[in-house]
C-alpha cells in the first residue's frame, strides 16, 4: 500500500470539448501530470475507449486503448479498468498526479463512492485495498458553458435525449447530471457569456447559492496550480454527502437576487404522505434544484430524504430517526458528531428529532407557492391527534425503496445511518 497518496483532480461536465481544454491545462500546469480519459459512448456494446497522455522526451504522448467488459455497464467500468488503473499510475514514482476527465456519463459523486469503497480486484499479497489507498482527491473541477447551463439544469430532457446516456436504460435527466456535477466541485471554469445580462445575473445567484464555497472562474487563462493550492478548509475535496448534513452548508445568501431565492421548509409535524405526493410537483416547475429530509406520517423509524433537479425527482430512505436508535454506546458512537449536536439543539421529549427541513433553489417558481403546497402536507390537528396508530394506516404513495443490483451502484449505507437506496420520480 502507498504511504503517500497520490493527488487526484476529477474533471466533470457536460459539454466533452469544455471538459478536455480544462483538463489540457491541468496536464501542463505540474511535471509528472498524468491525464486519463474514459469514452464510455459505445457501453452498451461492451467496449470503452481509453486514452492516456502524459509527458514525454519529445512532448505529451498518447496511448490510446479499447476495453473490452463482459457487462456494458458503468460500475464494470469502475471496477474493471478506472480503479485499477489508479493504483498503478499512482504506484509509478514518476506519477505526481493524475487527471481524470470524466465522461459526461460518469459523475463524480458516484466516482468518489467507488474510489472510497469498491475493494479492488487481483489484490496483491496483504489487506484488502481500495483506490483510495493509493489517491486522495485534490480537487473536483467542473467546465460549465454559461450560455447554457442553467436552461439544463432546470429542464426536462433526459441523457438519452440529448445523446448522452450511457446504456439503453440510462434514465437520468441532464438536470440531474448536471447539476450533481457543479454542487460536488470544488472549481467552476466557466465558458462564454450569457445571452443577456438578466441571465448572466441569474446564473451568478443560481450558482453562489448552490455551491457557495466552490471558486468561479473563466475556463480561458485560469491558473490550476494556483488555484488548486488556494481551496481553503471548506472545499469538499472529494467529500461524500450523507442526507444528515447541513442542508445550508457553506453560508450561501438568503436573500433574493434576480428572480433567484432559496426557500426554506421546516415542519415540527408529521407530513400526510398523500398530500405530499401532490406538493412536490411544485418542486418540479421553475425550481433548480430542493434537497432536504422529511418526516412521513406512515414511517416513523425512518427518514425520506428527497433531491430535485429541473424535472426530476428523487426520494429515498435517509436511515433511521436517532430518536429510534438503542442506548447503545457504540452505536451512537458511529452518529456524526455535527448531527448529532443539531439533533439535541431541537430535541423533542415526545418526537425526538424527527422533523421535516426542505431547502429549494427557485428562479421561476413563487417562493410563496412553494412552501404553500408544502405546508398543505402537514398534518392538520385532528390528523395529528389521532395519532401513530391511525397514521400507520393511510396510504403511502412512495413505496418501498428501488434495490439497484449492480455491484458499485452507489453509496454506501453505513451502519444503517447514512443514505440507502433511491427510487426517481420523473
Amino acid at each position: 500500500m502507498s504511504q503517500t497518496r497520490t493527488p487526484l483532480v476529477l474533471v466533470t461536465g457536460l459539454q466533452p470539448a469544455l471538459t478536455a481544454r480544462a483538463a489540457q491545462d491541468l496536464l501542463h500546469a505540474a511535471p509528472g501530470t498524468v491525464l486519463v480519459h474514459h469514452d464510455v459512448r459505445e457501453l452498451g456494446q461492451g467496449v470503452v475507449l481509453r486514452t492516456l497522455r502524459e509527458p514525454g522526451p519529445a512532448g505529451v504522448v498518447e496511448h490510446r486503448s479499447a476495453i473490452e467488459l463482459a457487462h456494458g455497464c458503468l460500475s464494470c467500468t469502475l471496477r474493471l479498468d478506472v480503479l485499477p488503473l489508479l493504483r498503478s499510475l499512482a504506484a509509478r514514482p514518476d506519477v505526481t498526479r493524475i487527471v481524470l476527465q470524466l465522461d459526461p456519463a460518469l459523475e463524480p459523486e458516484h466516482l468518489c463512492w467507488a474510489i472510497a469503497e469498491v475493494l479492488l480486484d487481483d489484490e496483491p499479497v496483504g489487506e484488502p485495498e481500495t483506490a483510495a489507498d493509493w489517491v486522495e482527491v485534490e480537487a473536483v473541477v467542473a467546465a460549465l458553458d454559461a450560455a447554457t447551463w442553467l436552461g439544463d439544469a432546470s429542464g426536462e430532457e433526459t441523457m438519452a435525449d440529448r445523446g448522452l446516456a450511457a446504456t439503453a436504460d440510462d434514465e437520468r435527466t441532464v438536470a440531474h447530471v448536471v447539476v450533481g456535477q457543479t454542487a460536488f466541485a470544488d472549481v467552476l471554469l466557466l465558458a462564454g457569456e450569457p445571452d443577456d445580462a438578466w441571465a448572466a445575473a441569474q446564473l451568478d445567484a443560481v450558482l453562489v447559492r448552490l455551491c457557495p464555497s466552490a471558486a468561479r472562474l473563466p475556463l480561458g487563462g485560469w491558473q490550476p496550480g494556483p488555484v488548486l493550492a488556494g481551496l481553503g478548509a471548506e472545499a469538499r475535496r472529494g467529500r461524500l454527502p450523507t442526507p444528515h448534513d447541513p442542508l445550508l452548508a457553506g453560508q450561501p445568501p438568503l436573500d433574493e437576487d434576480a428572480g433567484v431565492s432559496l426557500v426554506r421548509f421546516e415542519a415540527d409535524r408529521p407530513l400526510h404522505p398523500e398530500r405530499l405526493h401532490e406538493a412536490i410537483d411544485a418542486l418540479l416547475d421553475g425550481v433548480v434544484s430542493s434537497r432536504g429530509r422529511l418526516w412521513l406520517a406512515t414511517r416513523q423509524d425512518r427518514a425520506l430524504w428527497l433531491e430535485s433537479a429541473g424535472g426530476g425527482l428523487q426520494v429515498g430512505d435517509a436511515g433511521p430517526w436517532l430518536a429510534t436508535l438503542p442506548d447503545d454506546p457504540e452505536l451512537w458512537a458511529q452518529v456524526d458528531p455535527q448531527r448529532a449536536a443539531a439533533a439535541a439543539l431541537r430535541w423533542d421529549p415526545l418526537h425526538g428529532d424527527r422533523a421535516s427541513q426542505l431547502v429549494v433553489l427557485t428562479h421561476r417558481q413563487a417562493p410563496l407557492a412553494i412552501t404553500a403546497a408544502l405546508f398543505s402536507a402537514v398534518l392538520t390537528d385532528d390528523e395529528y391527534a389521532a395519532g401513530p396508530e391511525v397514521w400507520a394506516t393511510w396510504p403511502d404513495p412512495f413505496g418501498d425503496w428501488h434495490d439497484d443490483p449492480c455491484e458499485a451502484s452507489g453509496p454506501a449505507d453505513d451502519a444503517d445511518l447514512h443514505l440507502t437506496d433511491r427510487e426517481d420520480r420523473a
